[in-house]
């Protein structure tokens, strides 16, 4: 029997849970980007917690894109000082942590927002430079991985789907061609640091024309065989999915069984488990190993030290959703808990 307190391994890294708690949105930062003393008092409480990986809240990798001031950014120049010291403190707990990367819109001085197709070579190798030379900061600041955003609605997760891509050159048409811009980044990255190398993917879109889970199979796929060493599966409007009045089964679950068959390499659950009993169910009734969760982890960070203390936890999150449509790390209906932690 699993359980999702178990010590377990997620590729060369040693994890005290099955639980990955991912960020989203950071609203504690100091204007200039800076990390506070919250920031560093709300991780801790997490590694302290029970949690197996800890991957961060979103980094932008521009300063100017359309979520920057929702996160945190690469470009202020204490970042690689401040986020060792996070680092640091996270490991004092023996658990490991990962940077998430992303970005939505990509501008050029003279042209915002520019279209997949309207990309010259030229930008796309900016593109992969900016996130080589990212990584390479992540890697110097002591993370011990780095979590791609190609999921949800950021600009490579449209940059990879047919809906988005109509490109005619060797960066559109067939899947790989389309991934071929993540392949090249990727292969730079594992020659030039030491980083576990993670991505977020869709396990399909529900457009008409867009990625379908065949077509998510044989990325994850080629993800693997071009160094990936993990996947966590997420849908575009996940938070939107999971509220209170929908009540339906994760859909994801059967996408990230179809997956797991599909590839050797470990790949996370994404989103909407409320339960100690609910997650020891997917784990045990299906080939998922690792569990993510954001919003619990919102609500309250130390959730998962009363969770082994009763045994039958449930998390305090409402699924209001607030946290996520005002973009922010704090909870609204438990804010006074998280204000004095």
């Amino acid at each position: 029997m699993k359980d999702l307190f178990d010590l377990c391994r997620f590729g060369d890294l040693k994890l005290n849970s099955r639980i990955v708690r991912t960020g989203l949105w950071e609203s504690e930062r100091e204007t200039s980007g800076n990390l506070t003393p919250e920031i560093y008092n709300r991780y801790e409480h997490i590694a302290a917690s029970g949690v197996g990986l800890i991957i961060t809240e979103l980094i932008s990798l521009y300063p100017r894109d359309a979520f920057s001031k929702y996160s945190h950014t690469m470009h202020y120049t204490q970042f690689v000082r401040e986020a060792k010291d996070l680092t640091d403190l996270v490991h004092v707990y023996g658990v490991p942590i990962f940077a998430q990367l992303g970005f939505v819109k990509y501008n050029k001085p003279a042209e915002h927002n520019l279209n997949i197709e309207d990309l010259s070579i030229d930008d796309i190798r900016k593109i992969q430079t900016d996130m080589v030379i990212a990584a390479q900061k992540i890697d110097y600041a002591g993370f011990d991985g780095i979590q791609i955003g190609l999921g949800n609605y950021y600009f490579l997760s449209r940059f990879i789907n047919p809906n988005f891509n109509s490109r005619t050159d060797k960066y559109g048409g067939s899947t790989f061609n389309r991934l071929r811009i993540v392949l090249e980044i990727i292969k730079v990255i594992k020659d030039n640091t030491k980083l576990h190398v993670n991505c977020r993917l869709n396990a399909f879109d529900g457009s008409k024309n867009g990625m379908t889970l065949d077509e998510t199979v044989e990325v994850a796929k080629l993800l693997e065989k071009y160094g990936v060493d993990s996947i966590q599966i997420t849908r575009p409007r996940s938070p939107q999915f999971f509220t209170r009045e929908n009540k339906q089964d994760n859909p994801l679950i059967e996408a990230t069984d179809r997956i797991i068959e599909n590839v050797s390499i470990p790949v996370i659950l994404g989103g909407g488990s409320t339960s100690q009993k609910q997650i020891n169910d997917i784990l045990n009734h299906s080939k998922i190993d690792f569990i993510s969760m954001q919003r619990p982890f919102v609500a309250d960070p130390s959730f998962l030290v009363d969770w082994q203390i009763e045994g039958n936890g449930t998390t305090k999150c409402k699924t209001c959703n607030n946290c996520y449509w005002k973009k922010t790390s704090t909870c609204f209906i438990n804010r006074s808990a998280t204000l004095n932690l």
